[in-house]
């Protein structure tokens, strides 16, 4: 217990060890689904299972295996293991890798900084997806089982507790915030989260069962993201390449619910969004009703339009709510949301290092 430094590190062990748990049942459980989808004869959605975990996998190996490097180099840690950390990443190892580190050194800021920014990369490249896609399957084609309810259910609470990991971690990098986050406001904000994204996702569902041509729609909403996050010019990674990656993954983010990529007056990019999610969400049940009748008397179109408009209220009450009372003042000050690698105090550059300038950088909720 000698090494923890304060409660927080001790929070923070917690916090990582529940996500490794969650972590392990999310990637398995949907493994598990692309044998069992490929042994019934299901290749497409064993195939997209598959491009799933494997997209999620290659795209955190990237930055794992890059923001090592970046340690290394400016000597936050020892470069000796550098070819076992190559090693390791090429076989997808990397996000264990940094648990591992983590766990075991009782919890350093780099580390989970880096670890909770990759989980939430994670969430919105292989969770989210992977939800709207196990749900298409069961709505659809009735086909259910187990392990589709468990990976659901894994998928679900994994982007949960990245959610609330991410806000805990981005508090923590921020010196003039509380070390301890309230209940309250993590609660409230992870409600918000839940309910928008849950109801949009359900909402992206009913789309894929009026029309499998609702992907083209769901790729344009990605473009659209990221050239967003092109057009702010955003300044995250060390390399042009890894630049352009990084604002990918913005866009994939951006599909699922609204993340402040950088600048600090968002009341108006968030107006925006929320109003075209307003209209997703409100309109989709209704376009159902309309244009497949034979839904009317089906429970679960019932019970799943009945989540959508329960769900996209509580949603918008809650975030009117977070960001009218509870939301941290200094979380939006210029000082902290335009660090590109040299931090500016009362007209004073100061170097930062490597993870706490990405935890900085990165999208702000």
């Amino acid at each position: 217990a000698a090494c923890f430094r304060d409660q927080f590190s001790i929070w923070r062990w917690l916090l990582a060890l529940v996500g490794l748990f969650m972590y392990l049942g999310d990637i398995g459980t949907d493994t598990a689904l692309v044998f069992t989808y490929f042994h019934e004869e299901h290749y497409v959605w064993s195939g997209l299972t598959a491009l799933f975990i494997i997209t999620g996998l290659t795209v955190n190996q990237i930055f794992s295996y890059a923001w090592f490097l970046e340690d290394m180099h400016k000597n936050v840690m020892d470069s000796k293991p550098k070819r076992w950390y190559l090693v390791l990443h090429i076989f997808g190892m990397g996000i264990l890798l940094r648990y591992v580190r983590a766990l075991m050194s009782c919890i350093q800021d780099f580390d989970t900084a880096d670890l909770s920014m990759l989980k939430l990369f994670e969430t919105f490249l292989e969770s989210a997806p992977q939800l709207l896609l196990q749900l298409y399957v069961h709505q659809n084609h009735e086909e259910w089982s187990v392990l589709q309810y468990m990976s659901m259910v894994f998928s679900f609470f994994n982007l949960a507790w990245s959610l609330v990991d991410y806000r805990i971690c981005l508090r923590k990098s921020l010196p003039q915030s509380r070390e301890l986050p309230s209940a309250l406001p993590t609660t409230v904000y992870l409600l918000y989260k839940l309910f928008t994204i849950t109801s949009l996702i359900l909402s992206y569902s009913l789309l894929l069962i009026l029309s499998v041509y609702s992907t083209v729609g769901f790729t344009s909403l990605w473009l659209l993201g990221t050239i967003r996050a092109h057009h702010l010019k955003t300044n995250f990674c060390s390399s042009g390449v890894l630049e352009l990656l990084y604002r990918g993954v913005i866009g994939a983010v951006l599909v699922f619910t609204f993340f402040n990529v950088k600048g600090q007056d968002t009341k108006r990019d968030m107006t925006v969004y929320y109003f075209f999610w307003t209209v997703i969400n409100f309109s989709t049940p209704l376009l159902m009703f309309f244009l497949k009748p034979e839904l009317k008397t089906i429970t679960i179109f019932l019970v799943v339009s009945g989540v959508i408009y329960g769900g996209s209220l509580l949603g918008l009450i809650l975030l009117v709510l977070y960001y009218r009372f509870l939301h941290s003042k200094q979380e939006a000050k210029k000082q902290y949301d335009e660090v590109d690698g040299l931090e500016n105090v009362d007209g004073q550059e100061k170097e930062t290092t490597p993870s706490t300038r990405r935890t900085r950088e990165f999208i702000k909720p």
